[in-house]
């Protein structure tokens, strides 16, 4: 998906919602569990509730390949399932030399056919450029919302940037806005509008709203621009909104509640 299809899909829900599929057989109903497929008939009924509100969805990697065989059939069926309109993440971490990095690359964008991948930008440009290719994109890791961030990301370098300022300006030169996204965490609002300043046109993917506390508000008042640049994820909020029989109706519920909060800021900017 291109970035106008993007845009397009978030003027015509209203939304930047993007719904994490976090799925855990720890804590899917337990009725789920005597089906064939536990795990992706959580998120076939997840994504049945929420897909009218939200523009992406972002399987977290982990959560699929802890069980095996298993678990990465589960994750090729959702992403079959999900509509084709809907731009998906593959929430993934990855980052490596360059000959590796090309080898993810085909797994998550030949094999699985995501748009996106998630990566680590600790070794460097020849490790992200063979995640781009044509109509796929890198969503580098800049500082993200957990509390360990603090520990490299803020470290102030000679030129007086903080680490996470650096990784911005510098990997601005290894691709365009039409194919680069920053992980920006929502627990760190104070300092998502001097990150927009760095990177005006680039999308920003932002953890943290919901189960991490992060004030939407306040992520879309900072960090919008003027075709959104975000996509606002939460994961446990809406897809763990009940455990019961009704999950999948409570979970479209929560997502519907965040999307009516986005449009009402949308309407007024877009």
């Amino acid at each position: 998906m291109n970035r106008a299809q993007l845009f397009e899909q978030i003027k015509k829900k209203n939304s930047c919602l993007c719904v994490g599929l976090d799925t855990d057989l720890l804590k899917i109903p337990k009725h789920l569990l005597a089906t064939s497929d536990p795990i992706f008939e959580f998120n076939k009924q997840i994504i049945d509730a929420t897909h009218s509100y939200c523009v992406a969805y972002k399987p977290n990697i982990a959560f699929y390949e802890a069980l095996g065989p298993k678990g990465w059939e589960s994750l090729q069926k959702t992403l079959e399932y999900i509509p084709k309109d809907i731009f998906t993440i593959a929430d993934a971490k990855r980052g490596d030399i360059g000959n590796t990095s090309a080898l993810y690359a085909r797994a998550f964008f030949e094999q699985m056919n995501f748009d996106s991948i998630t990566v680590a930008p600790y070794m460097g440009e020849d490790s992200v450029k063979p995640f781009l290719l044509k109509d796929k994109w890198v969503i580098l890791l800049a500082h993200t919302s957990n509390s360990g961030s603090n520990d490299f990301q803020v470290i102030e370098l000679s030129s007086k940037r903080r680490l996470y300022e650096e990784v911005i300006l510098k990997s601005q030169q290894w691709a365009t806005p039409d194919q680069l996204m920053f992980v920006v965490g929502a627990t760190h609002p104070e300092k998502i509008e001097s990150i927009r300043a760095l990177a005006p046109e680039n999308f920003f993917l932002v953890p943290g709203v919901g189960a991490q506390g992060g004030d939407l508000q306040l992520v879309m008042k900072h960090g919008s621009n003027k075709q959104c640049g975000l996509l606002i994820n939460s994961s446990r909020a809406i897809i763990y909104a009940t455990n019961d029989t009704d999950f999948a109706e409570k979970a479209g519920a929560e997502a519907l509640k965040v999307q009516e909060e986005m449009g009402e800021y949308l309407s007024r900017y877009l």
